[in-house]
């Protein structure tokens, strides 16, 4: 279980968005709350942040002519067998569209210039994370869709970790 950095979303390959989605709809659904080292702190927050960075898939779905049930663009759905769920923070499903635009050159100035905070759905989603889900996906032979490869983008992060 992972939710991968929210900027790769538009990045990844159609097997990886597709198992995203899938993620995604069994964490809103009878995953909600169940202890997962890698994505427990999704749980300290309220539902609602999920719903909006499973919008961010699935617009990325729909942009690849892939087509996920209607039904999860609902900010209170969970499934099929759940009852609708009450959120606090009831979020939005317009989609970050400047993430998908923004370039992995222009992402790292914003970094290092602390603008990203604001665009990230999750706080814990930095720099350090996104190194980890790049390390994670080269260690499964991925490639990402986009100019930049995982190496050039690792390459970057060491020199602003460092720094």
């Amino acid at each position: 279980m992972r939710l991968w950095h929210q900027f790769l979303i538009p990045l990844l390959d159609d097997k990886r968005l597709l198992g995203q989605h899938r993620e995604c709809c069994a964490l809103r659904g009878k995953g909600w709350g169940k202890k997962h080292s890698v994505v427990d702190y999704v749980f300290k927050y309220d539902l609602g942040r999920l719903y909006q960075y499973h919008c961010t898939v699935m617009y990325t779905m729909s942009r690849r002519l892939m087509q996920p049930d209607m039904k999860w663009y609902l900010r209170t759905y969970r499934g099929k067998s759940l009852p609708q769920a009450t959120l606090v923070e009831t979020g939005s499903c317009v989609y970050h569209d400047h993430i998908e635009r923004l370039s992995f050159k222009q992402f790292m100035t914003d970094v290092k210039n602390n603008k990203d905070k604001c665009l990230m759905i999750y706080p814990e989603h930095d720099l350090a994370y996104l190194k980890e889900c790049l390390l994670n996906l080269k260690s499964k032979g991925a490639e990402l869709k986009g100019p930049v490869s995982i190496e050039e983008m690792l390459v970057e992060i060491d020199l602003a970790l460092d720094s």
